[in-house]
């Protein structure tokens, strides 16, 4: 078993993205959004960073709206042609953003960490 507790972030959000489902049960976007939200008001309130800057990030590195929560930007980001606005995605849309996702978020902790990003 990989002990969770002495990983750095990075580290973390990579075994949650392998493991999605192992922590949240079933794997949807909405699921890993409330988890990485509660994952990000724990880590700051016992002084880790969280998530701090990582919809900043998305508005200095992709083209999304400035108005947007993370997760819409991350939907934008990962599907730019479709319709703009709030609708359910299909099964390969949710399955694809949330590869985007984690892609995404190993980029921007890889970033706040100074390593490289995973290939």
């Amino acid at each position: 078993m990989t002990n969770l507790i002495n990983m750095s972030e990075r580290e973390y959000f990579a075994q949650f993205a392998k493991r999605t489902g192992m922590f949240i049960g079933r794997t949807s976007l909405t699921g890993a959004t409330a988890f990485m939200m509660g994952y990000d008001e724990a880590a700051q309130r016992y002084g880790g960073p969280g998530l701090t800057g990582w919809r900043e990030w998305l508005m200095a590195n992709h083209q999304v709206g400035t108005n947007l929560v993370w997760e819409a930007q991350v939907r934008q980001v990962a599907l730019p042609a479709a319709q703009q606005g709030y609708r359910d995605l299909t099964p390969e849309e949710e399955a694809h953003v949330l590869k985007v996702l984690f892609e995404l978020l190993d980029r921007f902790r890889a970033e706040r960490e100074g390593t490289a990003p995973e290939q």
